[in-house]
C-alpha cells in the first residue's frame, strides 16, 4: 500500500505515505495530521501519494550531517573504490566537513553553509585544489540523499568554487638525477631509486613488484599490482593497479637487468628475514616497504647528502617523464610507460615540456623544407 489513514478522535486523522527505505535500510514514511472529514483526510493522502509519484515529496528526516556522511563512507565509498580513496574521503569528512556543518540537519543544509565551509578554508590558506576536492565529496554525498528522495537539491551545486590550479610539476635536471643516483650507491635501497627513475612506476607499484613480474631473459616487468596502507592501524593489502593501462609491461636496460640480478643475488645471502612475499624491495623482515619509511630513512638523505632540495617519491616519476619527452621521445610512449589512462592526461600533466618540444619540431620542419628537393620543387 503506498498510503494509510488513521482515526486519532474527534476529526483528526493521520496520513502516512510510504516513502521507501533509507540508506540504512530502515522503512521511511510522510506522515501528516489533518482535521476534518475522512474524506477530507483521503483527499489530502491521494494528493501526497501524486506529489511521491512525482518525486516532489521529499523524505522528513532529522539526521545529522556528520551521522549520514560516516554511515554513506561505510555503506557507499567503502564498497566503491579502491582502500586509499576510501582513506582520502574519510580524511576530507573529518577533518573539513564534521565540525563546521557536521551538527547540521541534512534537510536544512543550504547553499551558504556549504559556500561558508569552502570560504572559510580559503582564509586559512588552504588550496584551491584541497576545497575543489572537498566539493567533490561533499557534493557526491549529497547526490546520494537526492537520488533516494531524503532532500530535493544537492545544495552543493549551488555554491562557487576557486579556480582549478594546476599542480607545479617538480623535477629533477638530468644533472640532478646523475648526482642522486651516485649519492644513492651505499644504500640498500640503491636499485629501487634507479629503477622508479628508469620506469616512472609509481612508489605502491614498485613496493608492491615480486620477483615473478620479473622476465629477465626477455628484458622487462610487468606492473600487476599495488599495495595500499590504512592510515590507521598501519595494515597493507596488494590491490589492483590504478588504472586498466596502469597494468603494463616496461621495458628494461641491459643495466637495469644486471643490477636487478645482483639485488636478487645479494638478497638471497640474507639469513634474518621472517617473512617472504617474494617481493623485489621488502624491509629487513621482509614485509612490504612503507613509502614514509623509504622517504624519511632513505631517500631524504641521499637527497641531503647530494646536496639537493627536497624531492617527493613521485617526483622520481615526473624526471623520468620529463626528461624522455625533453629527449624527443614520442609522448604516446612515455604516456604507455607511465600506464596513464590516456595520452591526455599525460600531455596535459607534462605541458611545462611541449614548448621546447613544438621549437625543436618547428626547426626540423624549417630544415625539411630548406632542403634542395624541396627548392628545386618550388
Amino acid at each position: 500500500m503506498k498510503g494509510t489513514i488513521q482515526n486519532k478522535g474527534r476529526g483528526k486523522w493521520m496520513i502516512r505515505v510510504y516513502l521507501g527505505r533509507d540508506e540504512e535500510g530502515r522503512t521511511i514514511h510522510f506522515n501528516k495530521t489533518v482535521q476534518g472529514s475522512r474524506k477530507a483526510a483521503q483527499q489530502i493522502l491521494q494528493a501526497r501519494i501524486e506529489d511521491h509519484d512525482r518525486k516532489k515529496l521529499t523524505r522528513p528526516t532529522s539526521r545529522k550531517l556528520a551521522n549520514y556522511l560516516e554511515s554513506w563512507l561505510i555503506n557507499t565509498v567503502q564498497k566503491r573504490v579502491r582502500s586509499s580513496s576510501f582513506e582520502s574521503y574519510r580524511m576530507i569528512v573529518r577533518t573539513y566537513l564534521k565540525v563546521p556543518i557536521g551538527r547540521m540537519d541534512i534537510k536544512q543544509l543550504t547553499a551558504p553553509d556549504v559556500q561558508n565551509v569552502y570560504d572559510s578554508m580559503l582564509q586559512r590558506g588552504l588550496s584551491n585544489r584541497t576545497v575543489r576536492y572537498t566539493h567533490s565529496v561533499l557534493s557526491s554525498a549529497m547526490n546520494e540523499l537526492v537520488k533516494k528522495g531524503a532532500i530535493k537539491v544537492n545544495p552543493c551545486l549551488q555554491t562557487v568554487l576557486p579556480k582549478r590550479s594546476r599542480k607545479e610539476i617538480r623535477h629533477m635536471s638530468p644533472d640532478q638525477a646523475c648526482v642522486f643516483l651516485k649519492a644513492t650507491r651505499p644504500d640498500r635501497f640503491s636499485v629501487l631509486f634507479r629503477l622508479a627513475l628508469e620506469t616512472g612506476m609509481r612508489p605502491e607499484e614498485y613496493l608492491a613488484l615480486q620477483w615473478k613480474d620479473i622476465d629477465f631473459k626477455h628484458s622487462f616487468l610487468s606492473v600487476r599490482r599495488a599495495i595500499s596502507w590504512s592510515r590507521d592501524d598501519g595494515k597493507y593489502e596488494f590491490i589492483e593497479p590504478k588504472t586498466v593501462r596502469s597494468r603494463r609491461r616496461i621495458p628494461l636496460s641491459a643495466s637495469m637487468v644486471s643490477a636487478l640480478q645482483k639485488h636478487r643475488s645479494f638478497q638471497a645471502q640474507e639469513n634474518d628475514r621472517h617473512i617472504d612475499l617474494n617481493l623485489v624491495f621488502p624491509s629487513a623482515r621482509g614485509t612490504p616497504v612503507q613509502p614514509r619509511n623509504l622517504r624519511n630513512r632513505h631517500f631524504f638523505p641521499i637527497l641531503e647528502k647530494a646536496g639537493l632540495e627536497r624531492f617527493r617519491l613521485y617526483d622520481l616519476r615526473h624526471t623520468m617523464a620529463t626528461l624522455m619527452l625533453a629527449a624527443g621521445e614520442n609522448p604516446k610512449v612515455v604516456s604507455e610507460r607511465l600506464g596513464h589512462a590516456s595520452i591526455v592526461i599525460t600531455l596535459d600533466t607534462y605541458s611545462h615540456v611541449l614548448p621546447t618540444l613544438q621549437r625543436e619540431a618547428t626547426d626540423r620542419l624549417a630544415k625539411i623544407l630548406a632542403s634542395p628537393r624541396f627548392r628545386a620543387s618550388s
